[in-house]
């Protein structure tokens, strides 16, 4: 049978509206977008009743973004309209059923949009799509783990086999599959965070010993200060804004450092203050500066050489030398990098004023505790490790690790992302954690480094690896290099899927594909009469109990737990001592395990259940610093050097406000002022009169890398307030052009947030 399979979709426009950008965020239309998005995917009553467990003690984890929830008292409506969308998105009553999959073949499937494949609805039973088939048809559960079996079985070695992991996956089922993997034998285990955060955890894992944000919730109302850096919370972590409300009514000071002008840091109206929703809101940042892409080095640099004019001019009131001389290593090489520098030089590769930059000096020097916070738009470059490394630097000069009220805030997107890894979820097998799989399990865990995201495309593309699956994720849409990584997905013999819903990645298969779908967070997870729960890790390091409340969508269901035993049932056969049936039958019996591996965990089950869970240990929040020597360490980074030609652009790829991650919930982008439509580029008006372009001109975004050239088609130009040579686009539509093999040093992440490219006239 011939068939054509879109590894992009082809180009189809929806139409698009421009308006203002909006002037607040929050207030009643995100109330209205949130009932709207609920009640026409979920209905009323079972909506209302879905969303009165979100996020609370007795409740189940937002499957959305890891903001973490208040330790105490919670209110009624403990939720955000991006966590209100997730939750609908999940809870449909669409249904993608055996009928589905007959109707619609795998050819006319890939010509859909990511948000026309999402609309689906929810995969009611196990798929199969067979060598030459062009339809995905149902098939029992054993007969699918006996088949994933034996192909695992006949690979010539472990690891020309490749597990991906998403965020959204629990501590009980991540424990269970990285065990899984390596007792099959590979540390294949590349994960979500290698495309996110991984900057994050092995710039702070350096600097100051562990590779998580310091600070707690509370710690935001206690602070002086929060900086805000390459991070846009009103549309990826919403509830983020009520802290900052809170912060700001406790006198704190916001200093927000972005490209784009962001609604969500200007203005916040909470949706449940009637107050807020009468007034004009709350002013959320007192001093915006509105960087180049990628200008975040030379900013900091900038800002650091004038508090130590300052401290020149007044010693010991604006640095903590105490701090500096008793807690931190490597402070004389980090000054003789700075005084390499020019101050004048360092603030004209910002596009910023000086004006601008001395203010916000004049607020760093004069707060005492200051909490910094980032996400994507730090993480995402070639030198996103610098990047993170200078913003500790600025905080080890104020002495603000370790304090209450201060410290490191690496926002998580996944909700349990952080979770996956703290229990195992890495290709690197820290030699700790190997010795007590070894000890607790009896085997002899594989000792070689596994394949990141980066070498599991690059191994997928040249052959060497056969079976790919993903627990959870749209591993496509997710990743750079969309054309090449589809391809590479279709050279394995084998590709397995754990999901609730169709997406990309289901589409780009190997020669045999299967979908397994799985329970959703909302949904009660019951195991021979009993319900169980599930725990997660919110960005602030608390591990909490998940428990879902809705009956699920299909009987044909599994949770992930059981997935997880029924293939290492059928894989590893008596090769493995751990009783895979009684763990998926009892979580208890897997957070018994996590208890005994992974350090942090002790009492597990007791303390989980105790509302609210418990934190796990962090050296940094405490002052202690667990590197090698015991000190916080200062670092000298360089400042990214771009070569750009007259006609082209840094590019940075962004989420509309309709997105969470590759999860499309709408064609609008409110807070912008995009309607109906994703494939847009956003450009300075100047910028786009000196390239001949007008407003609404369709365009094709092309990058060159390695005499490669790479084509995203048809994108509608628009004029908007971001700083000259920069433009701003949609993931994934955009992803096509991020090229796979080059990524932030030592993290390997992708440029997904600097990529040069240049715009020529589409015909599309």
């Amino acid at each position: 049978m011939t068939k054509k399979v879109f590894v992009q979709p082809p180009v189809n426009y929806t139409g698009l509206r421009v308006s203002d950008p909006a002037a607040v965020s929050g207030g009643i239309r995100a109330v209205k977008s949130s009932m709207h998005h609920v009640f026409s995917q979920v209905g009323v009553m079972e909506g209302i009743r879905t969303m009165a467990k979100l996020n609370q003690f007795d409740g189940f984890d937002c499957p959305g973004c890891a903001w973490p929830d208040p330790d105490g008292d919670r209110a009624i409506v403990e939720f955000c309209e991006n966590g209100a969308k997730a939750v609908a998105e999940e809870a449909t009553t669409a249904k993608a059923d055996p009928q589905f999959f007959k109707k619609y073949s795998v050819s006319a499937l890939s010509a859909w949009s990511d948000y026309e494949l999402g609309k689906s609805g929810r995969i009611t039973e196990p798929m199969k799509l067979s060598p030459g088939s062009d339809h995905y048809e149902p098939i029992s559960w054993q007969t699918a783990f006996t088949e994933i079996g034996e192909h695992l079985k006949t690979l010539p070695s472990p690891d020309q086999a490749i597990f991906y992991t998403s965020g959204r996956t629990s501590n009980e089922a991540a424990f269970m599959y990285q065990l899984f993997v390596r007792q099959f034998g590979t540390n294949n285990l590349p994960d979500c965070s290698n495309m996110c955060h991984e900057s994050s955890g092995a710039a702070l894992s350096e600097t100051v010993g562990i590779g998580k944000g310091s600070v707690t919730l509370e710690d935001f109302y206690r602070t002086d200060l929060i900086i805000i850096i390459g991070q846009n919370p009103g549309t990826n972590h919403p509830r983020m804004l009520t802290a900052l409300e809170k912060a700001k009514a406790n006198g704190a000071k916001i200093i927000a450092i972005n490209p784009l002008r962001e609604t969500g840091l200007l203005k916040f109206k909470h949706p449940q203050h009637v107050g807020d929703m009468l007034g004009s809101g709350t002013e959320i940042t007192d001093l915006y500066l509105q960087i180049r892409v990628n200008a975040d080095v030379a900013l900091l640099k900038a800002l650091m050489k004038l508090l130590l004019e300052k401290e020149r001019d007044q010693p010991g009131q604006i640095l903590d030398r105490d701090f500096i001389e008793q807690k931190t290593t490597g402070y004389s090489d980090f000054l003789s990098d700075l005084e390499s520098y020019s101050l004048h030089e360092l603030i004209a590769q910002t596009s910023i004023g000086e004006d601008l930059v001395r203010k916000a000096a004049d607020l760093i020097a004069s707060s005492e505790r200051i909490i910094a916070c980032w996400a994507m738009g730090l993480t995402q470059h070639k030198n996103a490790v610098d990047n993170i490394r200078e913003v500790v630097n600025l905080l080890l000069m104020k002495g603000s690790i370790g304090k209450p009220g201060a410290g490191t805030c690496p926002v998580r997107g996944h909700s349990n992302v952080q979770g996956d890894r703290t229990v195992g979820i890495w290709e690197y097998l820290k030699p700790s954690l190997r010795e007590k799989l070894k000890e607790n399990f009896n085997f002899q865990p594989p000792e070689e480094t596994g394949f990141d995201t980066i070498g599991s495309i690059e191994a997928m593309h040249q052959g060497k690896v056969k079976f790919f699956m993903a627990m959870g994720g749209n591993f496509l849409s997710a990743s750079p290099d969309t054309e090449l990584t589809g391809k590479a997905l279709m050279n394995c013999d084998v590709t397995v899927h754990v999901s609730t819903k169709l997406n990309r990645s289901h589409l780009s298969h190997g020669q045999t594909s299967y979908i397994l779908p799985c329970l959703g967070r909302t949904e009660a997870d019951i195991q021979n009469g009993r319900q169980q729960f599930v725990s997660v890790e919110n960005s602030t390091g608390v591990v909490h109990q998940s428990r879902g409340n809705k009956r699920p969508v299909s009987n044909h269901l599994k949770s992930e737990p059981a997935i997880v035993a029924g293939l290492a049932l059928a894989a590893l056969g008596e090769r493995s001592q751990v009783d895979w049936q009684a763990w998926s039958a009892d979580y208890d019996l897997i957070r018994n395990a996590i208890e005994k591996t992974i350090p942090g965990f002790a009492s597990y089950n007791e303390r989980v259940r105790k509302p609210g869970g418990f934190y796990l240990p962090n050296g940094a929040r405490e002052g202690e610093f667990h590197t090698r020597d015991s000190k916080a360490h200062f670092t000298a980074n360089q400042l990214p050097a771009h070569q750009m030609s007259e006609n082209e652009f840094i590019m940075m790829t962004i989420r509309s406000h309709d997105q969470f991650n590759t999860t499309i919930y709408g064609l609008n982008d409110r807070y912008r002022g995009i309607h109906n439509e994703r494939r847009i580029v956003l450009i300075n008006e100047q910028d786009m009169l000196k390239q001949g372009f007008r407003s609404g001109d369709k365009v094709d975004i092309i990058s060159e890398y390695d005499h490669i050239e790479r084509k995203a088609e048809g994108f509608i130009i628009i004029p908007y307030d971001i700083p000259a040579t920069c433009i701003a686009t949609y993931f994934p539509e955009a992803n096509s052009v991020v090229p796979y093999n080059h990524f932030a040093h030592t993290s390997r992440t992708p440029i997904s947030k600097s990529v040069i490219v240049r715009l020529i006239p589409s015909a599309a």
